[in-house]
């Protein structure tokens, strides 16, 4: 009989078990995610009148981040698919495609009922049966990560036995392809294109990113920082973010710099342990903080634009830290309360009854019982 996946380098570095650094990478990623869309959906909102270019200096540091947030994500989680991949399609096609696109299809309901009573609020939503089902198909929202996930397992998965530099070269020209413009990508499409080569690159090179890790000095800390402000700034200057394979190459030196980052910071229990913390729960912050954000814009909107000159000012410099801190801090608490309530289903592919087995059937083993994702 013939297997799915010969024993590799790979396979035998999934089964180790995770490292602290990838989850601290993680939970750096779900904080400038929120940070990225309360600068961009509710921050850079508000009727500002201080005569000083604060709140564009916060949407400034927010593009710089741009390649980093995404690419980084999808590498750790490409990292984490290894052992998945390792194993049959009846093993992991649960926990690694239904699961996501369950989650997704579930969460956008919720996401569209909730954004539709705050209109103003500025996010793609869908205002029509039609618009739902393209939402659920061929244009993901704003919850494209989750759609991502099982769309790059599923073509992960099926092309195993394509050798790898031709799956990352195709992936890598979709992504320069994307970058450039040529390709339409309405909605989070774009999202969904080109960063297809970073979950490869995480799965494919696990072994040599874990090395990279594990190796990271503060010396090597600088100069990926170095290089990936560089980079940026190169590519400003040049306006080159439409050329072909500048920004897959920026978010490659991005991804250094992200994984150097997360490996020193992973060394600091003060910062890399809250980090860690939250990289394992990122799933409730990602599907919540969107709607939430919604209604607390809804809520702060005008007192925030009325306030005087020197409260703006205040405002001006803290409220996108501050209002990320206090919807990731919400989440969590919304997160508790729903499973508390035995909500579990929210964040969870349900389990169907499982049927009295049939005299003579064997019950699956523990080694065909899937992982939890990472």
């Amino acid at each position: 009989m013939r297997t799915e996946l010969t024993p590799s380098a790979t396979v035998v570095a999934a089964a180790r078990p995770r490292a602290l650094w990838a989850d601290t990478a993680k939970g750096a990623c779900i904080v400038l995610v929120v940070l990225w869309h309360v600068v961009m959906k509710d921050y850079l909102q508000v009727d500002w009148h201080i005569g000083i270019p604060l709140p564009g200096a916060w949407g400034t540091l927010g593009e710089q981040l741009l390649p980093l947030r995404m690419p980084l994500f999808f590498t750790i989680s490409g990292v984490f698919a290894t052992t998945a991949l390792a194993r049959t399609w009846r093993q992991t096609a649960r926990s690694r495609v239904a699961k996501f696109l369950y989650l997704y299809a579930a969460w956008l309901l919720i996401h569209t009922a909730i954004l539709s009573a705050v209109p103003d609020f500025a996010t793609a939503r869908a205002d029509s049966a039609l618009a739902l089902l393209e939402q659920l198909t061929i244009t993901p929202s704003n919850l494209w990560y989750l759609y991502a996930l099982a769309a790059y397992f599923v073509i992960a998965k099926a092309l195993h036995r394509v050798p790898r530099t031709v799956v990352l070269a195709a992936a890598a020209a979709l992504s320069a392809i994307t970058a450039s413009g040529v390709l339409a990508t309405p909605g989070d499409r774009g999202g969904l294109y080109q960063n297809l080569v970073f979950f490869l690159t995480g799965a494919y090179l696990r072994p040599h990113i874990e090395r990279w890790a594990e190796t990271a000095t503060s010396r090597r800390l600088a100069l990926s920082f170095l290089a990936y402000a560089s980079a940026l700034a190169v590519m400003a200057a040049a306006g080159a973010q439409r050329w072909p394979g500048v920004w897959l190459a920026v978010g490659l030196v991005a991804v250094a710099f992200g994984v150097t980052a997360a490996a020193r910071l992973a060394r600091s229990p003060a910062i890399g342990g809250p980090l860690a913390a939250l990289g394992r729960r990122t799933l409730p912050i990602y599907v919540i903080h969107m709607p939430l954000l919604a209604l607390l814009h809804l809520v702060l909107h005008e007192p925030i634009s009325n306030l005087g000159f020197t409260g703006q000012i205040i405002a001006a410099l803290c409220y996108p830290a501050v209002l990320s801190a206090v919807v990731i801090a919400l989440c969590l608490l919304i997160h508790r309360a729903l499973l508390t309530l035995g909500a579990s289903w929210l964040f969870e592919l349900p389990r169907l009854r499982s049927r009295q087995p049939r005299p003579g059937r064997q019950y699956a083993t523990a080694g065909e019982v899937a992982p939890p994702v990472g």
